[in-house]
C-alpha cells in the first residue's frame, strides 16, 4: 500500500516556471503560499543561494513520495534518488546525507583512517567552515595548500606536499580535497584538465580524489561539460541539494559501491540515519530530472544574472574590487572574474552602515571574509530584482559616507 508524506495539502500544484514562493518571502515569517514578491513586501534575499525554498513541482513531489525506512534502505523515494545521483555522476553507488558538512564528514570516513591527512585549499569549506570535523570526529589532520586566484594549486606543490611513509615522524598521506566551485575565487568552476591533472598526481601516491562539489552543477553548467565527465576523475564527489538546485534540504555523496558503504556506515555514526525521508528526497529527483522542473540547466541564468549584477555594480562609484583571492587586483570591481552565481566585492564606505541601508530597501546581502560583501544569485532572483538591488545599492552608496569622510570627521584637530 502506497504510504504519503504528512504534508497538509494544497488544492493546486503548477509545474511551470513561474517564481517561486521564496522570492516573496520576509526572512523572519514563514512561507505560506504563492505571493509574487510585491504582495509580500519585495524583499529579494541575496545572501546565500541556500535561502531558496522549493519549487511547487517540488511541494507536489513531496506530497506524494513513497516512503520507507531509509535505514532500512526501504525508502524507495530516496534509493531512486540515490541511483539518479549515481547515474548522473557516472559513479557506481550514492549515499543521501542532511548537509554539505555530513556529506564531506562522511566522505572523510570512507577514505580515511585515523591519524592520515587530507590535502586540501587553505580557504576551502573543510578547512574553515566544518569546525576541524576532520579532526574531532574523522581523527585526521589537514594539510592546507596555498591557492590561486582561479582557485587552483601550483601543482608542483602538491606534489612535494606528499609525506613519506617512511618518516615515523610524519602522518601518512591519504585523501586529497579540491572544492568545486571554489568559493573564495568568487565562486570559480575548477576545469576538467585541472581536475584530471589533480586526480593523476593523488592516484601515482596511492591516494584518492574527493570533489566538494557543493555547488558542483553550477561548475558544470559554467564549463559546458556534462557532469559524469567532470566527475571522472574523482574517487567520490559530495553534492548539495539544498544550494543551487533549490531543495529544503539535503546533499549526495557517489563514488564506488564498496566507498559508498563505508560513507553510510560514516552517516549513521554521526547521526545521519534517517527514516522516512522520501519526503525529503522527492525534490532532489525533481531537482535532477531532465524535464521542464529540472534545476541543473536553469543554473545558467542564475549566472547570467549573477554577471548583470557584477557590470552594474562596477559602474557604480564607491563598489571596488574584492581584493584577495575573489579579485587580486586593485581598482573597480571587475566583472569578468563571475564566472557561476558569486558576486564579491568591497564599499569605499562602513560596510555595516552600506548593508544596513540595503535592508531598509529589501534588499539582503552578507558580510564576507577580509571586509568584502557577497551577493548570491539563485532561483527565485530574477533580471528585474538584479535592477532592483542595483538601484538600491545606487542609493545606499549615497546615503552613507566613504570611508574617508568618515574619517576625516572623526579625526582630532591639532
Amino acid at each position: 500500500m502506497r504510504r504519503r508524506a504528512c504534508l497538509t495539502a494544497r488544492e493546486s500544484h503548477t509545474t511551470g516556471r513561474q517564481k517561486p514562493p521564496n522570492a516573496a518571502a520576509k526572512p523572519s515569517r514563514p512561507i505560506l503560499d504563492h505571493m509574487t514578491t510585491d504582495e509580500r513586501g519585495g524583499i529579494v534575499d541575496l545572501r546565500s543561494d541556500t535561502v531558496t525554498h522549493p519549487s511547487p513541482a517540488m511541494l507536489k513531489a513531496m506530497y506524494e513520495a513513497e516512503l520507507g525506512d531509509d535505514v532500512f534502505s526501504d525508502d524507495p523515494t530516496v534509493n531512486a534518488l540515490e541511483e539518479r545521483a549515481a547515474e548522473l555522476l557516472g559513479k557506481e553507488a550514492a549515499v543521501f546525507v542532511a548537509s554539505g558538512t555530513m556529506g564531506n564528514l562522511v566522505a572523510q570516513l570512507g577514505h580515511l583512517g585515523r591519524g592520515q591527512e587530507t590535502m586540501a585549499g587553505a580557504s576551502t569549506h573543510i578547512v574553515k567552515d566544518e569546525q576541524a570535523g576532520h579532526a574531532v570526529v574523522v581523527g585526521t589532520s589537514i594539510k592546507q595548500m596555498p591557492e590561486r586566484a582561479d582557485g587552483t594549486w601550483d601543482l608542483a606543490e602538491l606534489e612535494d606536499a606528499f609525506r613519506d611513509p617512511n618518516d615515523l615522524h610524519e602522518p601518512i598521506s591519504g585523501l586529497v580535497a579540491i572544492e568545486n566551485t571554489h568559493a573564495h575565487s568568487m565562486g570559480r568552476p575548477l576545469s576538467l584538465d585541472y581536475t584530471r591533472k589533480v586526480a593523476a598526481i593523488a592516484h601515482a601516491h596511492g591516494v584518492p580524489l574527493h570533489i566538494d562539489g557543493a555547488r558542483f552543477f553550477n561548475a558544470t553548467v559554467a564549463l559546458g561539460i556534462k557532469p559524469r565527465d567532470l566527475a571522472a576523475p574523482a574517487d567520490s564527489v559530495s553534492f548539495c541539494l539544498s544550494k543551487g538546485l533549490a531543495c529544503p534540504i539535503g546533499s549526495l555523496v557517489v563514488g564506488r559501491k564498496d566507498f559508498v558503504a563505508r560513507a553510510r556506515r560514516g552517516r549513521k555514526l554521526v547521526g545521519g540515519g534517517m527514516r522516512q525521508v522520501g519526503v525529503l528526497a522527492a525534490p532532489g529527483l525533481v531537482a535532477l530530472s531532465d524535464g521542464p522542473d529540472g534545476m541543473i540547466e536553469r543554473l545558467a541564468e542564475d549566472h547570467a544574472n549573477a554577471r548583470i549584477l557584477a557590470e552594474g555594480l562596477a559602474r557604480l562609484d564607491g563598489i571596488e574590487s574584492a581584493g584577495g583571492l575573489a579579485q587580486p587586483e586593485p581598482g573597480p570591481l571587475d566583472p569578468g572574474r563571475v564566472h557561476t552565481n558569486f558576486v564579491v566585492f568591497r564599499v569605499r564606505r562602513d560596510r555595516a552602515q552600506f548593508l544596513e541601508a540595503l535592508r531598509g530597501r529589501g534588499i539582503l546581502m552578507v558580510e564576507y571574509q577580509h571586509g568584502t560583501i557577497r551577493a548570491v544569485t539563485h532561483y527565485g532572483v530574477d533580471r528585474t530584482d538584479v535592477q532592483r538591488v542595483l538601484a538600491a545599492c545606487t542609493a545606499a552608496l549615497r546615503e552613507t559616507s566613504s570611508v574617508k569622510a568618515a574619517a576625516a570627521a572623526t579625526a582630532p584637530t591639532t
